[in-house]
């Protein structure tokens, strides 16, 4: 089993931060898991609820007493940690934070990022996010949607990682509108545990996926990400996107090393291996 699976196929989930309010967004994760019809059990979490969406409610994720995999984390950025304290003596393994407030936001953010990561580490968790969007999963014998976007996806055989969140909404929209289904969507966020890198293997040899689509506004490991496309030439194409790439291309090379290896990361697959980039101004 690979350890990912808890989150792109888990057979139970727990939305900590599971909400009666319309319009909350842990009302509309939790409503988008029934709309789109979750193969598994579901578990709202929220100590001042005893029913939400028609569902039992539970006060912690330890007090629910069937198993779970996937625990989707919306509260604030202050009681995260004892969410995942309290998740780890549970033994759930796999989690999507979608609380903001992290490294995006400064110093002070950035160190509670810090001990986020050190704390999913020491539970040999695997982690999206923090400050994302969810997941989804349209094979259907899963059929997860995770996510709190205003469109259901239709299912199709690509998948599809952004790091901007924004974007990922207005793909998933505008794919709809076209007909253009996929396998899986995953809003990367800060990508504090689990990278593109991860994801990449993971669809290697998916059998439910034929092109796999990304969405990067930064690299963490360069290096890695060109071995990893380079690692499976027969496996499915891949298209690149990064902001601002046709304005770095139009002027004199860069000189930092960091904006240098951002370009050479494009390069090496495009030109070695299977994958393209998608130029953007």
């Amino acid at each position: 089993m690979n350890p990912l699976d808890a989150i792109l196929k888990p057979k139970s989930i727990a939305v900590v931060g599971a909400s009666r309010r319309e319009g909350s967004i842990g009302r509309e994760i939790l409503h988008q898991l029934i709309e789109f019809d979750f193969h598994g059990k579901l578990f709202p979490v929220n100590p001042k609820a005893d029913f939400i969406h028609s569902i039992k409610a539970f006060p912690t994720v330890s007090a629910i007493p069937d198993p779970v995999d996937l625990a989707i984390i919306v509260v604030p950025r202050e009681e995260v940690l004892g969410v995942i304290d309290d998740c780890g003596k549970k033994g759930v393994t796999g989690l999507v934070v979608i609380t903001a407030g992290f490294a995006e936001t400064g110093d002070v953010g950035k160190r509670f990022e810090a001990q986020l990561g050190e704390r999913v580490r020491q539970y040999g968790m695997r982690m999206i996010g923090p400050n994302c969007m969810g997941v989804i999963n349209t094979e259907p014998s899963v059929r997860m949607d995770a996510t709190f976007a205003p469109t259901l996806p239709l299912v199709g055989r690509i998948a599809f990682m952004s790091q901007s969140g924004a974007l990922g909404i207005a793909i998933l929209n505008i794919a709809r509108q076209l007909d253009i289904g996929f396998s899986y969507f995953v809003s990367m966020g800060n990508k504090t545990n689990v990278s593109g890198n991860n994801l990449l293997e993971y669809w290697e040899d998916d059998p439910q996926t034929d092109l796999i689509l990304m969405y990067l506004e930064s690299f963490g490991m360069p290096n890695a990400l060109c071995k990893s496309a380079g690692g499976f030439p027969n496996a499915s194409p891949c298209w690149w996107s990064s902001p601002g790439a046709l304005k770095r291309a139009r002027a004199r090379p860069p000189r930092t090393p960091a904006r240098w290896w951002h370009d050479r990361a494009w390069m090496l697959p495009r030109t070695r291996y299977w994958s393209s980039r998608a130029w953007s101004a």
